[in-house]
């Protein structure tokens, strides 16, 4: 190892000690490292190495080394960023997923570290070619490809690269066009929206307009004829020719070579886990995919031979550009190759970090290097989902037979382990119309015709319900946080009532061991709050006692409290509430641990030695997102990386795993046919998951329908209400959030209920993007600096008028085409436009730089006003809410509000922070305050915390709080009432 240990690089000091992005770049073959601002920008000339460092389960880190190869880079500078690939591998123990990027064929997972796209650029540090940014302005044609991370390819500015079946944008110096293929993908449209999006923004300063042409469909006074016009008038295109780039490699079936000396040999045999040896390196070709697995026992100078091996094998053998190279370590394999296995038993989960850790921790420290990264991380505690508003009404019913008998409300949250039952909770989610959760409970000891028939009750009720209803599926043992908060308390009985169980007992010959209130019971009391408070029915002996927690025990019309010596109070109360809930009025007697009675031990059939061990089984959450299909009849998942809402595609139905629960998610545009199959795919997806990833075969599975996501599935994502209820397909959808009312592509659907306030929706999310740039610079509240005083008479001018055109008709619908002469689409489109002029015209007297009061909101609604604008009704209330944004625009944009802004702020005890960011005090910064805080963003109240109070209460510093998920950072916001 010590020839090793010359070379590693310092380079890599300090390296994957947090997650995020961490970029080097290779210059005169060394890394060097590159600036956060610099991250996204690509050179073509040049190599790169990229670290994704991610929290996995239970807090410890996970390595992605990605070297990325730019079409124009030197095969010198190539192969540097192979081989520092395998050394900074070295630096984080030996364990991370190394992963080969060509230019124009890059990974699913390297691309989503960069939304909504890369856009490589000309140029590189050997080769002195003049960076883009230096140039004039150039007209570019791209093809946009890609449903959800967007591989963009520039092509020649001629009508001859356009073609029917691709979606391609055209990027000029006043306008950004997109040409929409004939038979382009919906999907593909709708993101090439987001990628114009990004264009607007990053080269054109938010400022340019945006046009889209639909392939066939030419009208000369239009946006359609200026297109056509830059290419030189109108003529047909032909049809899209096949090259390289096209050349989809197919899956195969899976071949394993071993990698000896750099020589690669065929394994002759079955494919398992067993003929992998962890001193040697294999090769497992895939076709599409070729992985290099390394043995965690292998030296560092072997690893880089197999790499080298496996680069002149892809050559070898004339496979495409698009051919994916990954190597992966012992213990660390990826889904994607564990798949190419018939089965990966566990038992050596995660074996290289600390094998790893000591084959380089001596060379590491005499490099400088800091070992903090590799250490084991402290437990995590179980982060807890949002539970679902209280009050609502409870519906329980035990299947019995062929039908459901309801539950009397004094007997509902006792459930007995050889019974199934429907349980359905109708709730009001905020301002929201009524919720449902619908879930089938499924006892230990239930029989698979119960269940089959729960199952078939529960569809037909959700139909009933026009399948709004989350439907849930739920083993006793595995009750989740949201339905054991339902009931207070949850209580599982020995037995069943039901006829299906009494006939399974008989037919096996086995005793009736039915709770009845007579009979002599025992209960363990678990949980200390109300997302985990439930009482178990045990065998009645006195091995079944624990120290760590509390009983209780029934003996004829007696009922004992025993609390151990290392219980918590919580447990002691559940305790006292549990015997209430079984016997009401009944006289408790109790029995601390080390004073119990004779009476006690005779119940329990004499007293036995018992264990003091705490039982604390840990949830952890790792959510991940996948699409799935099915090949040649075998179900097939992919990941999709670093999701977020936005990869919800309303054609498409998702699984949501977060190893805790597992979510189907079906967008409103799926089959309908597909849509009777959802619990079917989730249990595919659960078998599957069983084998490869070891998750619990009873963990609950929920059906989650697209407009009906509870608040336990949103948690996950950063939602966003304005885009949950947009209607259309996705082209359209991102149509509407970026254009606006009254765009041609905004549709009209025939079920009658997307009116109003959908439109409405749409129209004040552009509205507000007009008052509240997308850039970011500058807020609804920041543009103080006096040179727009003219604006607010001129804007509230506009917005009447563009009250005036959402008050006329209360009740009309729109139409699907572009509206047409002095009505009211008209009446609208001149509101709009006034408005766009004043903005416009104030938007150049601004200076880009404005001081900013607040942090850039995650939305372009604000808080404030989406919620009351989602929601409401028809008519009038159009009104109001553009006379609200006006009142608020009138206050922020002239001096004088602005001043009596500052005045309030200081009533209210706001500071400064010294990075000209204003402070407030928790009290006031909470949801609930007495005293609430005025003029901030709402949905980043944690933000406005000095930095000593923000790691008081959160107990991390700001820094380190924002490279959390955020899924994590919204958790930890509800549990301090900063959401």
């Amino acid at each position: 190892m010590s020839s090793s240990a010359k070379a590693l690089d310092p380079a890599f000091q300090g390296v994957g000690q947090r997650p995020g992005t961490e970029i080097w770049r290779i210059e005169n073959f060394q890394p060097v490292p590159l600036p956060k601002s610099d991250h996204g920008k690509f050179y073509m000339g040049d190599s790169y190495i990229v670290l994704q460092t991610t929290t996995g389960k239970g807090g410890a880190y996970l390595y992605d080394i990605h070297f990325w190869i730019g079409k124009d880079t030197s095969q010198d500078e190539a192969g540097t960023a192979a081989i520092k690939t395998v050394e900074l591998d070295a630096v984080l123990g030996g364990r991370a997923v190394q992963h080969r990027e060509l230019q124009g064929h890059e990974s699913d997972k390297f691309l989503s570290y960069f939304k909504p796209c890369i856009i490589p650029l000309e140029g590189g540090v050997a080769t002195g070619f003049k960076k883009v940014e230096e140039e004039a302005f150039e007209i570019r044609l791209y093809v946009c490809r890609g449903k959800r991370v967007v591989r963009l390819k520039q092509v020649p500015f001629a009508r001859s690269s356009l073609n029917h079946d691709d979606v391609f944008i055209l990027d000029t110096e006043k306008k950004i066009y997109q040409f929409n293929g004939a038979n382009s993908n919906i999907q593909e449209r709708g993101k090439a929206l987001e990628v114009i999006q990004f264009l607007k923004e990053k080269y054109h300063e938010g400022t340019c307009d945006v046009a889209i042409v639909d392939d066939g469909k030419l009208d000369t006074e239009s946006d359609s004829g200026e297109f056509w016009v830059l290419f030189g008038g109108f003529a047909p295109i032909g049809k899209k020719v096949a090259n390289e780039d096209d050349i989809i490699p197919e899956t195969t079936p899976a071949k394993l070579y071993s990698i000896t000396d750099g020589e690669v040999k065929i394994v002759e045999g079955e494919l398992s886990k067993g003929l992998l040896e962890n001193n040697k390196c294999y090769l497992l070709d895939c076709g599409a995919e070729i992985f290099v697995w390394v043995g965690r026992l292998t030296q560092v100078e072997e690893r880089k031979a197999a790499s080298q091996a496996a680069e002149e094998f892809v050559a070898s053998q004339n496979r495409p550009k698009t051919t994916r190279l990954t190597r992966l370590i012992q213990g660390y394999e990826t889904r994607s190759f564990k798949t190419n296995f018939d089965s990966w038993p566990a038992g050596s989960a995660a074996p290289g970090a600390e094998e790893g850790r000591g084959k380089v921790a001596a060379l590491l420290k005499q490099q400088g290097v800091g070992l903090k990264g590799m250490t084991k991380s402290a437990p995590v505690n179980e982060e807890v989902p949002p539970l679902l508003e209280g009050g609502g009404k409870m519906e329980v019913w035990c299947i019995n037979g062929s039908s459901k008998t309801p539950l009397p409300k004094e007997d509902v949250g006792k459930f007995y382990s050889g019974d199934c039952y429907i349980i359905l909770y109708t709730y009001h989610s905020g301002d929201r119309k009524e919720d449902y959760l619908l879930c089938c409970w499924f006892g230990n000891d239930s029989s698979e015709e119960d269940q089959k028939m729960a199952a078939r009750l529960a569809n037909t009720m959700s139909n009933s319900l026009k399948g709004r209803p989350v439907q849930g599926r739920i083993f006793q043992g595995k009750e989740p946080p949201q339905f054991v908060a339902l009931f207070q308390p949850i209580v599982i009985l020995k037995g069943g009532l039901s006829s299906g169980y009494k006939k399974s007992i008989a037919e096996k010959g086995l005793s009736d061991e039915t709770y009845t209130a007579d009979s002599v019971a025992l209960f363990r009391i678990s949980g200390t709050s109300v997302h985990n408070d439930k009482a178990v029915q045990v065998d009645a002996v006195a091995t079944s006692l624990n120290s760590a927690e509390c009983f209780l025990l029934q003996s004829g019309s007696s009922i004992f409290t025993w609390h151990g010596n290392q219980s918590t109070f919580e447990q002691q109360q559940l305790a006292a509430k549990i015997a209430e809930f079984l016997k009401p009025g009944v006289a408790l007697k109790h029995a601390k641990e080390g004073t119990e009675s004779s009476a006690f031990w005779f119940a329990l059939g004499g007293k036995q030695s018992y264990t003091s061990k705490k039982f604390s089984p840990e949830t952890v959450r790792d959510p991940h997102l996948f699409t799935f299909s099915f090949n040649k009849g075998k179900f097939q998942v992919e990941e999709v990386y670093n999701f977020s809402q936005d990869d919800l595609l309303t054609e498409d139905i998702l699984i949501l795993d977060t190893h805790a629960e597992v979510f189907v998610w079906v967008g409103q545009y799926v089959d309908p046919k597909e849509k009777q199959n959802v619990f079917d795919i989730g249990q595919k997806y659960i078998e599957m998951a069983v084998s490869l990833d070891g998750l619990s075969p009873n963990v609950p599975l929920y059906k989650v329908t697209e407009g009906n996501e509870p608040s336990f599935f949103t948690t996950y994502f950063s939602w966003d209400l304005t885009k949950a209820t947009v209607q259309g397909n996705s082209f359209q959808k991102k149509a509407a959030l970026l254009f606006g009312l009254g765009h041609h592509v905004v549709e009209e659907r025939s079920n009658g209920n997307q009116g109003g306030p959908t439109q409405r929706a749409s129209a004040l999310a552009a509205l507000s993007s007009a008052f509240n740039p997308s850039s970011g610079k500058s807020s609804l509240l920041d543009r103080s600096n006096g040179s727009n005083q003219g604006g607010t008479t001129q804007r509230a001018s506009a917005l009447a008028a563009l009250s005036s055109a959402f008050n006329s008709s209360p009740g009309s619908k729109t139409t699907a085409s572009r509206p047409s002469g002095t009505g009211q689409g008209s009446q609208r489109r001149a509101a709009v436009a006034a408005l766009s002029s004043v903005l416009t015209a104030e938007k150049k007297q601004t200076p880009e730089t404005s001081p900013s009061r607040s942090p850039p909101s995650e939305t372009n609604l604000p808080a404030e006003v989406k919620s009351e604008t989602l929601f409401e009704a028809e008519g009038s209330e159009g009104v109001a809410e553009v006379k609200e944004m006006e009142e608020t625009a009138s206050v922020s944009e002239s001096n004088g509000g602005e001043d009596s802004e500052r005045k309030q702020d200081t009533e209210h005890g706001e500071s400064d922070d010294g990075n000209g960011q204003s402070t407030f005090c928790y009290d006031q910064l909470k949801a609930h305050s007495d005293n609430p805080v005025k003029g901030i963003d709402f949905k980043r109240r944690e933000a406005y915390l000095s930095d000593e109070e923000f790691q008081t209460i959160f107990g991390v510093t700001k820094e380190a709080f924002y490279k959390m998920p955020k899924w994590k950072q919204d958790m930890q916001k509800k549990k301090f009432d900063l959401f």
